[in-house]
């Protein structure tokens, strides 16, 4: 499955729901999404499967910016924490 990504909102907040796999060649069009809900939006991670090192470095950048990131799965925060050690 590649990359779907549903829109909904709470009322107030606007959040992304993306399901299945978000790979580099999905990031333009992630942004461009996210920059249609900004400044306030979520990213729903719940139904994600598979990420690669782009795509970890852009949700860094996200949560840097205040998007806030909910049920990232245990593999991707740990693999964020260790791309921010880096120091790049």
């Amino acid at each position: 499955m590649t990359l779907r990504i549903e829109t909904a909102s709470d009322g107030h907040t606007p959040s992304l729901r993306l399901i299945g796999r978000i790979q580099a060649e999905y990031l333009d069009e992630l942004e461009t999404h996210i920059w249609r809900h900004r400044p306030l939006l979520v990213l729903d991670l719940r139904e994600v499967t598979l990420v690669d090192v782009a795509v970890v470095r852009f949700l860094i950048t996200c949560e840097a910016e205040g998007i806030e990131l909910r049920h990232c799965a245990p593999y991707i925060r740990e693999w964020m924490g260790l791309e921010q050690g880096r120091g790049d």
